[in-house]
C-alpha cells in the first residue's frame, strides 16, 4: 500500500536516481540483524510447494531476481525477504567501469516498460569478489551474470570471461555469460557460432568444479542464428537465459523509439514467451525464461513454454515490493 501510494511520486524522479536511492536505503538495511525476516512479513506469505531442482541446484520456488537490479552483490542477505527462489546478479565485467553516461535508464510508464543503455556498469570481479568473500552467502541460490569490458576485442573476449569467471567461481551457484546485451558495442556479434564455442570452451577449462554455465540469448536472434547457438549451448553449456532486452521498437512512441538501448518489460512479453517455445522444441537443456512477466498467469505462460525457472526485473519496478510472493502464491494455486 505504501509502494502504490509513493509510487506515483517516485515516477516523477529520474529512473537510475530512483534505483540508487532505494538501493542504498535497501543497503543500509540489509546490515541490520534479521532485516530479511521483517521483509518477508512485510510481503506477505509465500507460494508454497513450488520446490525443483535444476542444473543440480535446488530452488524454494522457479522465480528468480534477474541481473540488473543488483549489479554489485550489494543486496544478497536482504533480496530473498521479497519472496525470489535466487537472485542473479551482475552483469560483472573483469575491470571496473561506469558504464556509458547518463541519462541511460528511462521508464515507459504507460506501455509497462524499461529502456535501458546502462553500458554494463560494474565494480569489476576483484570487488565484487572480494564483497562475496566477506558476506555470508545468501538463503537463496545466487546466479553470477558475466559481462565484457567495453573495448575489448573479439579474439579476447573468451580469456576476459574465463579470468572474469575464475575470480567469482567459488561465490556463485550458477554462471550466465552474457552476449546479448545491445549496450556494449561488438557484444552481440559473439553470438556467432565460432564465437560463442571459442568463449564457452575456455570458461569451461576454468571451471574444474563444473559450475553450472549458461548463455543468455536475445530476443532478437533468430533463424539460423538462434540454432546455432543453441547448438552449440548443448555442447559446450548447462543452461539457456531466454532472453535479453530487445532492440526492436514495435508499438513504442516516440520519443523513444530514436532512444538507443534494450527494452524490457510488458512489449517483450509475447515474444519472450514464443522464444521460450521456440527453444524448448530445439534443446533439452534447463531454461531460465524471463521477458515481461508481471503476474501468475504471465509467469505460468513461461513454464507451460518450457522454462524450467523465470526470472523478472521490469515487473518488480511496476508491481512493488509483493510482486514476487504474489506471483510465487498465484503458481501454488494453480498447481
Amino acid at each position: 500500500m505504501l509502494y502504490e501510494a509513493v509510487k506515483p511520486w517516485l515516477f516523477t524522479l529520474d529512473a537510475e536516481r530512483v534505483h540508487e536511492e532505494v538501493s542504498g536505503l535497501m543497503s543500509l538495511a540489509a546490515n541490520i540483524p534479521g532485516a530479511a525476516g521483517v521483509l518477508s512479513l512485510l510481503t506477505g506469505p509465500d507460494g508454497k510447494g513450488l520446490e525443483k531442482s535444476v542444473f543440480g541446484v535446488k530452488f524454494s520456488n522457479p522465480l528468480g531476481l534477474a541481473a540488473g537490479f543488483d549489479k554489485d552483490g550489494k543486496l544478497i542477505s536482504i533480496l530473498p525477504g521479497l519472496g525470489f527462489g535466487f537472485l542473479e546478479i551482475g552483469s560483472v565485467t573483469l575491470e571496473p567501469q561506469p558504464g556509458n553516461v547518463k541519462p541511460r535508464l528511462f521508464r515507459l510508464v504507460e506501455q509497462g516498460a524499461i529502456l535501458n543503455r546502462m553500458g554494463f556498469n560494474s565494480e569489476g570481479a576483484r570487488a565484487v569478489a572480494l564483497r562475496l568473500s566477506m558476506s555470508p552467502p545468501p538463503s537463496v541460490p545466487l546466479g553470477i551474470n558475466l559481462g565484457l569490458n567495453k573495448g575489448t576485442p573479439a579474439d579476447k573476449a573468451p580469456k576476459a570471461y574465463a579470468q572474469t569467471f575464475k575470480l567469482l567461481a567459488k561465490h556463485g551457484d550458477y554462471f550466465v555469460i552474457n552476449v546479448s546485451s545491445p549496450n556494449t558495442p561488438g557484444l552481440r556479434d559473439l553470438q556467432t557460432a565460432t564465437n560463442l564455442a571459442d568463449i564457452l570452451s575456455t570458461v569451461q577449462d576454468a571451471n574444474p568444479g563444473r559450475k553450472p554455465v549458461l548463455v543468455k540469448l536475445s530476443p532478437d536472434l533468430a533463424g539460423e542464428d538462434l540454432a546455432a547457438c543453441v547448438d552449440i549451448a548443448g555442447r559446450l553449456a548447462q543452461g539457456l537465459v531466454v532472453s535479453n532486452t530487445t532492440i526492436s521498437r514495435d508499438n513504442i512512441p516516440e520519443p523513444f523509439k530514436s532512444e538507443a538501448g534494450g527494452l524490457s518489460g510488458r512489449p517483450l512479453k509475447a515474444r519472450a514467451t514464443e522464444l521460450v517455445r521456440k527453444v524448448r522444441s530445439m534443446t533439452t537443456l534447463p531454461i531460465i525464461g524471463v521477458g515481461g512477466i508481471e503476474t501468475p498467469e504471465d509467469a505460468k505462460a513461461h513454464l507451460d513454454a518450457g522454462a524450467d525457472l523465470i526470472q523478472l526485473y521490469t515487473g518488480l519496478i511496476y508491481g512493488g515490493p509483493r510482486t514476487a510472493k504474489n506471483i510465487t502464491r498465484g503458481l501454488a494455486a494453480s498447481r
